[in-house]
């Protein structure tokens, strides 16, 4: 790999590193648990994201790399869903489905 493909990979993989710990910040500062999971889901998909642009760089080939893209998929897919359930029981004077 060259230096130049390695640096924008280390950055992506620090920068997808510091969403995390915004997120991890906002779901221990935040009073409710809807803003909780606003910061929480909002920072952790650019987070991953990132990490996964930085590990495209390193991946081995083709297959590699759509392995990765699908569980950065699959992950955005299971996040969203389970953020719709969890506030859907977590809004007050709304009974759950």
């Amino acid at each position: 790999m060259s230096l130049a493909c390695n640096t924008v990979a280390i950055l992506a993989v620090c920068a997808g590193a510091f969403f995390f710990l915004a997120g991890t910040v906002g779901l221990l500062r935040f009073p409710d648990a809807l803003s909780r999971l606003h910061a929480l889901t909002k920072a952790d998909n650019l987070g991953l994201g990132l990490v996964v642009l930085g590990l495209l760089f390193q991946a081995a080939g083709p297959p590699a790399a759509l392995k990765l893209v699908a569980v950065w998929l699959l992950a955005l897919l299971t996040g969203a869903t389970v953020t719709q359930l969890i506030a859907r029981t977590a809004r007050p004077g709304e009974p759950p489905q």
